[in-house]
């Protein structure tokens, strides 16, 4: 007589749970993924989604459908080393002091009045940042290409660096990629195209990250030099120009750009990451003025603190959290990415020392945030690109020293040579064409005593000593 073996229902049951097991997507942390994607010089009207009819951007146009779309969005300045400085610190240029890219003093001594501000060029490794704060809160943090504020990002609470160092731009796109004999450190692959490669490595280290992390992803791309994917130009070529946007070499470099972003939206799809992030989408600046592209209507470009220069695309995505919609009247800054995070996590240790908004409110239940004023400080020189094709104040410089506040829909322009203002009503003018200086005497009034209050209030430095080697005109 055989004997029942009762043991096999159970040993059926186990197996069938081990199936089952490994079928299952990998569990998620309650903590979302963070993926920011600041991309370098990329301007306000450079997407299809923001209107161009030139770039195609299918990828992107996709992301920023899902999320939150903001048409008023500022860079916290107008070039890339304070404006990246101000994304990681959550504080205004006159709190970590990098003004600029390099030295103050660019452009002619005989052409600049003043001795502008002395610039620092290395991030402060004691302010907080906004790596060390999650890594706090237990997150990997992933940063991949443009650094700009160090030599060595991993000093600074990042954990995984792809690319990064001082250096703001590659010397070429293709190899050996280096500017002035600098490298760039980066495992070569497959992929040859600066921007590919980047990616190549990010997805590579997406496979093997642990949750939750951050991934601070920053192409190089789309800063100069303009070189060309030649597998792409014939898409431009021949193409109708878009309100001054007509270059096809840099149309390519947007094209690659949107290509790998689709990638890797695709590989967080595949790990069954993309619903648990939480994304922001913005540039470190305005976009070119002149022969590479144009931000029409905005007045100039990158290294102006007209709209051309500081206006940014911006947008924030959270799956089943954040409603898809166009914010056409809230401004916001770059000064608002990290206080959002860090009210996202629960942590309001950094509260007082924000420059910025939490966005969060706004975000997930549509709470307006209260008006507020917007501020740029930057008392130093930068030199313009072309003096015979520009829209700055001056042919010479981009930035002459001076400070900006917007207030509501009034925007004010304070020159430190001179003590003159320009004032402009954005919402009549978004082209900064109608100074309203002599025919707003009172509004004019009350933001230069606004912006008096906050010189005062944050120790602004103001530059005064004249430049013995200025050549009057």
């Amino acid at each position: 007589m055989k004997l029942i073996d009762h043991r096999r229902p159970l040993v059926l049951v186990f197996i069938l749970l081990l199936i089952v097991s490994s079928c299952a997507p990998p569990a998620t942390s309650n903590k979302p993924n963070i993926i920011l994607i600041n991309i370098d010089d990329l301007g306000w009207k450079d997407l299809s989604f923001m209107g161009s009819s030139y770039y195609e951007t299918p990828n992107i146009d996709a992301l920023a459908a899902q999320g939150m779309v903001f048409d008023q969005a500022y860079a916290a300045s107008a070039n890339c080393a304070p404006s990246r400085a101000s994304i990681v610190t959550g504080k205004w240029a006159t709190r970590h002091h990098i003004y600029t890219v390099a030295n103050s003093d660019r452009g002619a001594a005989k052409d600049r009045k003043l001795i502008p501000i002395q610039n620092t060029v290395i991030l402060d490794k004691n302010i907080k940042n906004i790596f060390q704060k999650l890594k706090d809160h237990g997150y990997t943090n992933l940063h991949a290409g443009k650094w700009h504020l160090s030599e060595d990002p991993l000093e600074y609470g990042i954990d995984i660096n792809i690319g990064g160092g001082r250096f703001g731009r590659p010397g070429s796109y293709y190899p050996p990629y280096s500017k002035n004999g600098i490298e760039i450190n980066i495992e070569s692959g497959k992929n040859e195209y600066l921007t590919d490669l980047v990616m190549e490595n990010t997805l590579s280290a997406l496979d093997n990250l642990s949750e939750p992390f951050f991934l601070h992803y920053a192409p190089y791309a789309v800063h100069t030099p303009i070189n060309a994917v030649d597998s792409l130009l014939y898409k431009y070529e021949n193409k109708q120009p878009y309100q001054g946007q007509k270059n096809p070499m840099y149309a390519t470099m947007i094209d690659n750009l949107d290509r790998n972003i689709g990638l890797l939206v695709e590989k967080l799809k595949d790990l069954n990451l993309f619903d648990n992030s939480f994304i922001i989408f913005t540039s470190d600046n305005g976009g070119y003025y002149g022969k590479i592209t144009m931000q029409k209507p905005l007045r100039a470009g990158k290294g102006s603190y007209y709209e051309g220069g500081i206006r940014v695309p911006f947008f924030f995505l959270w799956k089943n959290k954040i409603s898809p919609q166009r914010n056409t009247e809230t401004p916001i800054s770059h000064l608002d990415i990290f206080p959002t995070i860090m009210e996202l996590l629960g942590d309001g240790s950094l509260d007082k020392e924000m420059d910025g908004n939490s966005l969060l409110p706004l975000l997930k239940e549509g709470t307006p945030l209260a008006e507020r004023s917007f501020f740029w400080h930057f008392p130093i020189y930068l030199q313009g690109y072309d003096i015979k094709d520009n829209e700055n104040r001056d042919a010479l410089f981009r930035t002459r020293p001076g400070s900006v506040i917007r207030k509501g829909d009034w925007k004010l322009h304070y020159f430190f040579e001179d003590n003159e203002v320009e004032l402009y009503n954005l919402k009549e003018d978004i082209g900064e064409r109608n100074d309203r200086t002599h025919t707003d005497s009172l509004k004019r009034k009350e933001l230069i005593l606004a912006l008096e209050s906050w010189w005062d209030n944050n120790k602004a430095p103001i530059p005064t000593q004249r430049n013995p080697l200025y050549i009057e005109p």
